[in-house]
């Protein structure tokens, strides 16, 4: 099984350090090493296509994995031409915490901000 791991200063996804950090936790928490947060999109939403995240501990041919320090990204061939380029963040504020995307391949989002085109 072929993947690319791009170790160039153009990458597929950037990530924050908070979102190194808390995804290290996760990871952790799961008590598998082994597992990588493959990142993408897929078609629904209101305006066209909504983001997936979610851990695998495999790769498919023409994914790109990024690394940042232990933590391992993977982005499939389909889904690279519309994340390319994001930054992907983690924050925690009173209103709640979660993960968020700065997305510049987004020309427009839904009023409810889980689906863009």
């Amino acid at each position: 099984m072929q993947f690319l791991e791009i170790k160039s200063a153009m990458r597929a996804v950037t990530l924050t350090d908070t979102a190194v950090a808390k995804l290290r936790e996760l990871i952790q928490a799961e008590g598998d090493p082994s597992l990588m947060l493959r990142f993408g999109v897929r078609p629904g939403g209101c305006s066209g296509f909504s983001y997936e995240m979610y851990f695998d501990t495999a790769t498919a041919e023409g994914d790109v994995v990024e690394t940042f320090e232990d933590v391992k990204v993977v982005v499939d061939r389909e889904s690279l031409e519309h994340v390319r380029g994001s930054t992907l963040d983690y924050k925690e504020d009173l209103m709640g915490a979660g993960f968020a995307i700065q997305n510049p391949n987004v020309t427009s989002s839904c009023g409810c901000g889980n689906s863009f085109n």
